[in-house]
């Protein structure tokens, strides 16, 4: 399934893969890899809930300035994991989070395989940004359950940081 016009890029749509995940949903289970190569999926929290703030790439100014955020907002919020996902290598992931100081978000990587995308409906199809995940903010509840859903508009915009934290809590 392809949904376009869901997300924009410099104002022109994006194509999407996968479909849109709703608040209520049962939320996919993915394996992703962290910065040590160990793969992580939805029963590596138990009992916490998640934020998945799922962005294009750790080297870009948005998604820098929004992984440090939340990073900040990790401190305050120890019952909640918060995980950033990209399609970056996990080695570069431990390099920007060792050059950032990023301690509390847990960087992991979607490079593998495609299902993550398809699976939360953030995978980008054609275009300059084939394969690259649009930016989005998930909220997972202990239960299992799509607590908050953000496909962020335009993908060089920041998310709605208080509306996910609040969802989480």
């Amino acid at each position: 399934m392809k949904r376009t016009g869901a997300v924009t890029f410099k104002g022109g749509p994006v194509d999407l893969k996968g479909r849109e995940l709703k608040v209520g949903d049962q939320a996919p289970d993915f394996k992703l890899q962290d910065t040590g190569l160990a793969d992580v999926s939805l029963a590596s929290t138990p009992g916490k809930s998640i934020i998945l703030v799922v962005v294009p790439s750790l080297d870009t100014s948005v998604c820098s300035l929004e992984t440090k955020k939340f990073n900040d907002a990790a401190k305050a919020n120890p019952n909640v994991q918060i995980y950033s996902v990209s399609m970056d290598l996990p080695f570069a992931l431990k390099r920007w989070c060792a050059a950032e100081g990023v301690e509390n978000v847990k960087a992991v990587s979607a490079h593998r395989c495609t299902d993550f995308g398809s699976d939360y409906g953030v995978l980008i199809s054609g275009g300059p940004l084939d394969r690259i995940l649009c930016r989005a903010v998930f909220v997972v509840g202990a239960d299992g359950k799509v607590k908050h859903v953000e496909y962020v508009k335009e993908i060089a915009s920041e998310p709605d940081y208080d509306a996910a934290l609040a969802a989480a809590k």
